[in-house]
């Protein structure tokens, strides 16, 4: 029964990406390598963490926490997408869409903060080195990640609650391929500036003050780099921040063009949405793994403990 004027929305259509089913059909396989990819890198990477002692720093701590937020930051999104890229209907329950916004923006939101985290702990390990052990302390690290996922709840709880107050009673079609606040409140049958007020200051508070913190830590990183003396210990810690800046530049680019700049066209919207809520999880593992020699060491451990045999025969 479609919905009129005078009732509250009790579904939402979802256009997605394309309504061409070639087009569709391509994303389904896309979407789905990406996801499978996601999984397996972020899960291998909390399994080497966990399981190698060299591993057992703040560091990789933090970086095993981004993780799960990646991997059920992905989860909340790409599998709902994919039954929607083979299904002539796309409907999702107001229920089920206001889940679905409440856990992007929870896994959204923390992985913010713990890529600001994860900056001051560089900071400290390169400008105070000796200092590290006593300032990185277990506890601290225990209240930063803590401190971390509250931070995400709590903006989910302000976002959401300004987002699905409103009344929907005009269209239920959303010009996304998920539940997200800016393509929601388009839907809104009354006045948004209040909502979209908070919701930017929201967005203040977990985008562009851990960026600004981010940018004073590593402006502080790279006056220490370059007064090093030694070539190698300035490419060791160019290479060891490098990977972490790469993923800032990646996520928070993307994000801070959704939620704190002019409203751009739909399909641009959505495009940058596909690079930071599908993309941006697979490539956050791969980015350390492939360029931090700690993880390739544990990874090459794991390799030699379960296949003895076939190295032996390369080598």
């Amino acid at each position: 029964m479609r919905q009129t004027n005078q009732t509250q929305v009790m579904e939402f259509l979802l256009l997605g990406l394309s309504d061409d089913p070639h087009t569709e059909k391509l994303l389904f396989i896309l979407f789905l390598g990406v996801y499978l990819v996601t999984v397996l890198a972020n899960l291998l990477l909390m399994c080497l963490v966990q399981g190698d002692s060299r591993l057992h720093t703040p560091m990789y701590f933090f970086l095993c926490n981004l993780s799960l937020a990646d991997l059920c930051f992905s989860t909340n999104i790409i599998p709902q997408a994919l039954v929607h890229l083979l299904s002539k209907k796309k409907f999702i329950s107001f229920t089920r869409c206001a889940a679905q916004l409440i856990l992007f923006l929870i896994f959204g939101c923390t992985q913010c903060a713990f890529l600001a985290v994860m900056s001051y702990d560089r900071y400290v390990a390169i400008c105070n080195p000796l200092h590290y052990p006593s300032i990185m302390t277990w506890k601290v690290c225990a209240q930063l990640a803590a401190g971390s996922w509250t931070s995400g709840i709590l903006v989910s709880v302000v976002d959401t609650t300004f987002a699905l107050r409103l009344p929907y009673r005009g269209s239920n079609s959303i010009a996304h391929f998920f539940c997200e606040v800016p393509a929601l409140l388009i839907l809104a049958s009354t006045d948004t500036r209040i909502s979209e007020t908070a919701i930017f200051l929201m967005g203040v508070m977990i985008l562009l003050i851990p960026v600004s913190l981010i940018l004073v830590s590593y402006s502080h990183i790279i006056v220490t780099v370059i007064k090093m003396k030694s070539a190698v210990g300035r490419l060791k810690a160019f290479s060891t921040c490098g990977s972490h800046l790469m993923v800032v530049i990646l996520f928070y680019g993307s994000a801070i063009v959704t939620y704190m700049t002019p409203k751009s066209s739909k399909e641009q919207e959505k495009l940058v949405s596909v690079f930071y809520a599908v993309v941006t999880p697979m490539l956050n593992p791969l980015i350390y793994s492939l360029r931090n020699k700690d993880v390739k060491g544990a990874l090459k451990k794991v390799a030699t403990r379960n296949f003895p045999c076939r190295l032996e025969i390369c080598h």
